[in-house]
């Protein structure tokens, strides 16, 4: 197992804590422009869908939850190196980490969804004609899990759901994961990797991932049925734990991010020029050669890793240093993301009717999302019961680094420390 880390020589990560908050920041415009793209499912739709919003979304659509578990996953792992090897010591240390991770994502999804998805359910199944009933009534049997009220609507917990909040026990499921296989990670690690050879074999364990799963097992967050989700994002769990186990691989990203970013914008625009059938029509190539499926399958999955790659370079470089905003708008990360979609469905609902152009709807809607958010965390953080619900730490525990497992980097600090060893088109 890894040595633990001499506290002596800290040096912190500050760039995990903005690269997060900048995430969560882009996945709070991405579901705004879900309810304005055209064609794209999603819960509402606005009256005045916007074809052009497909490309720019299918800019981060690629890489954006994945940049969410990654960093999830080099936050995680800082916290299990500053564990002592001893086996015991680090048995205990991962009971408390198992403990403390379910207390801060379960207890928020299941409070998520008993309240706060509820209207974005009702206000969907409203708008699409499926139930006229009030709130209270279409409420009670939204959380009766013996409820015969839409039978066809049904999952094996009745008619409740978590929506957006899927992210949480992905996230649960995938921490619980990593903590019980560090041990074996960490002797791995001792393997040094170049950036060459770890930028291969990645890319090329995602692209047989993409080809053998994504057609059999689409994307349903469903958490038991969705494997193809399951295989790519642990393995971009595993990537993030090997760069924080391996200091230089990161360095290695920091010098390269301009030919991954070069990389990520080629790729980018290959897929945008596919869509709009600049090579013609190539559809039937996917099935009748696998040489063809394979080169597709290098250019998604390049898009994908070079955009983080690129995203983890720059991160590293510049935004690497405590800046007051980010301290402050990181503790509230999880507040701001269970809250920010019931907020968008909530205002787009409110204004669908009233006729605003759609660049000041749009402004209003992210307006009403911001201002909402920024509420729930200054009053979630003002007592205990609050502070559990929303996944916040104990008052206690804001000053004490050691008990920090959130899913949030706010306190978690990287030591350096040589010892280490360390369908649609819109779907590509």
């Amino acid at each position: 197992m890894t040595q633990a880390i001499n506290r002596s020589e800290s040096t912190r990560f500050y760039a995990l804590d903005a690269l997060r908050v900048i995430a969560f920041g882009v996945l709070i415009l991405y579901h705004i422009g879900m309810y304005y793209v055209l064609e794209w499912g999603w819960h509402i739709k606005s009256e005045q869908p916007q074809a052009w919003l497909q490309d720019v979304m299918i800019l981060t659509n690629q890489w954006r939850m994945s940049l969410l578990f990654l960093i999830s996953s080099m936050v995680l792992t800082v916290l299990l190196t500053r564990v002592e090897p001893k086996p015991l010591l680090f048995l205990k240390r991962a009971g408390e980490l198992i403990t403390q991770r379910t207390q801060r994502l379960m207890i928020p999804l299941l409070f998520g969804m008993f309240v706060i998805v509820a209207p974005q359910v009702y206000i969907e199944w409203t708008v699409n004609g499926v139930i006229d009933t009030t709130f209270t009534q279409f409420y009670l049997e939204y959380i009766n899990p013996n409820t015969q009220w839409l039978a066809e609507r049904h999952s094996d917990i009745g008619l409740l759901t978590w929506n957006h909040l899927w992210f949480l026990p992905y996230l649960w499921v995938y921490s619980l994961l990593l903590i019980l296989l560090f041990p074996i990670m960490a002797q791995l690690a001792k393997l040094q990797i170049g950036i060459i050879s770890f930028s291969f074999a990645s890319s090329t364990a995602m692209v047989a991932i993409w080809l053998m799963l994504r057609n059999t097992y689409p994307t349903t967050h469903d958490l038991l049925n969705d494997w193809y989700s399951h295989a790519k994002y642990c393995l971009v769990m595993v990537v993030g734990a090997v760069i924080i186990l391996q200091p230089k691989l990161w360095e290695a990203l920091e010098r390269t991010r301009y030919v991954s970013a070069v990389v990520a914008l080629c790729m980018y625009s290959l897929i945008i020029a596919d869509r709009h059938d600049v090579f013609g029509p190539v559809g039937d190539w996917l099935t009748e050669f696998w040489w063809f499926r394979v080169m597709v399958g290098y250019i998604v999955v390049l898009n994908h890793w070079a955009w983080l790659a690129a995203i983890l370079g720059f991160g590293k470089r510049y935004l690497n240093k405590p800046m007051g905003w980010v301290k402050y708008l990181n503790g509230g990360v999880l507040p701001y993301y269970m809250m920010h979609q019931t907020l968008i469905v909530v205002a787009a609902y409110s204004l669908h009717s009233i006729g605003f152009p759609v660049g000041i709807q749009f402004v209003l809607i992210l307006l009403f999302t911001l201002v909402g958010c920024a509420l729930t965390y200054e009053l979630a953080k003002r007592n205990m019961v609050t502070r559990l619900l929303f996944g916040l730490k104990g008052k206690s525990q804001e000053t004490n680094r050691d008990t920090d497992t959130t899913i949030t980097p706010s306190s978690a600090s990287v030591y350096s420390k040589t010892a280490i060893k360390a369908p649609t088109k819109a779907s590509y």
